[in-house]
């Protein structure tokens, strides 16, 4: 997803410092972090469970005796 933004630099000294961004701009970027934040951590999981035991649902039964 490419972005639009429109950001008011505030300078200091002749040099940029701050951005200013609308509030749906700034709420796009949070949402757009935390999605991929959360991408990340599906990934980390994802391949932890690569290496665990698993078993199937006949074992499990068998296990709690049903």
């Amino acid at each position: 997803m490419l972005i639009d933004l429109h950001p008011n630099y505030i300078e200091k000294k002749g040099k940029k410092e701050f951005v200013v961004l609308s509030i749906d701009e700034y709420n796009i970027i949070e949402e757009t972090l935390n999605d991929y934040e959360d991408l990340i951590d599906l990934r980390k999981t994802k391949e932890k469970e690569k290496k665990m035991k698993t078993k199937s649902l006949d074992e499990v039964k068998k296990e709690i005796g049903l």
